[in-house]
């Protein structure tokens, strides 16, 4: 079953926890209803913003659960299965049943540094053990490898199940040579919030999302306005949020996203080593600036 729509804005769910660093699944219970409330077209659960390296299987499940049952069918949910030894990642696909989950999103395998061909038979074998949609991961400033343009297109009209890429390089010529070249059944989706405008306007079918965890009303409007049309409009609410996608990186994901979340009253300020939360003075430019948008916190 490949017949899923991703237009829009996706969200790359946070975990939020306690003092003692454990779950607070009452809290991400409240983050959902947020993002149901306010125009977010889908969710990814598991994805790099949730801190998915330093979860346990267990607390993965229970994640899983939580977020299946608060959304009941709602809006699709795609689902962070990806990692740097294929064998592992294909007996999950084959293992697990992912009861409520639409699609799959599979980064390029990390570390490893995998030549394009290593890339290419990475992701067949997991197009190969799921009848799930499969959205590629394109991230080199975390994986440490690019996956080209060409190697993109060439996993794109080899399996019809992989349905998108979510491309993270930054690099516009790779990725408007994909939306130029890619089949039809196949689309781009940024993974970066500060480019996702021209991002559209070149024929990306949206973002999947950081800032909209604490903006999904605003940042979902901002790539509606641009997917039909509006560019004025969504250039308005893009530049409005100029100032705190810089903030929201500058000490790391999900550190600025979280402190933000943090003044607006929604979660504790945690996160597990090795990740910490951002520098006082980053805490206090997001206050600021949220101030200016006329943001309590």
């Amino acid at each position: 079953m490949t017949d899923i729509d991703l237009r829009g804005m996706g969200v790359a769910l946070i975990t939020p926890f306690k003092e003692n660093e454990s779950v607070d699944f009452e809290t991400l219970g409240k983050l959902v209803d947020y993002q149901l409330q306010n125009g977010t077209d889908y969710l990814v659960v598991l994805g790099t913003t949730a801190e998915t390296p330093v979860l346990s299987e267990e607390e993965k499940n229970k994640i899983i659960d939580c977020v299946v049952t608060k959304v009941r069918g709602r809006i699709p949910l795609v689902l962070g299965v990806g990692g740097n030894c294929t064998r592992t990642v294909v007996e999950k696909l084959k293992q697990n049943r992912f009861e409520g989950i639409d699609a799959i999103l599979s980064v390029v395998p990390y570390y490893n540094k995998p030549s394009q061909e290593g890339i290419f038979r990475h992701y067949e074998a997991i197009a190969q053990a799921t009848s799930l949609p499969v959205v590629l991961y394109n991230v080199p400033g975390r994986t440490g490898v690019n996956m080209t343009a060409e190697t993109t297109l060439r996993i794109a009209h080899e399996f019809k199940n992989v349905v998108a890429v979510k491309e993270a390089s930054g690099n516009f010529t790779q990725i408007d040579d994909i939306i130029k070249n890619k089949p039809a059944n196949f689309n781009v989706i940024s993974g970066d919030d500060p480019i996702t405008f021209p991002l559209i306007t070149l024929g990306a079918i949206g973002v999947i999302s950081v800032i909209g965890n604490a903006f999904p009303r605003e940042f979902s409007r901002m790539v509606r306005l641009a997917l039909a049309g509006d560019y004025a409009g969504a250039r308005a609410i893009h530049h409005n949020f100029t100032e705190l996608f810089n903030l929201l990186f500058v000490d790391g994901n999900p550190a600025g996203v979280k402190s933000m979340l943090n003044a607006m009253g929604y979660i504790e300020n945690k996160l597990r080593l090795p990740l910490v939360p951002t520098r006082i003075t980053t805490f206090e430019q997001i206050r600021n600036v949220l101030r200016q948008l006329h943001i309590r916190c």
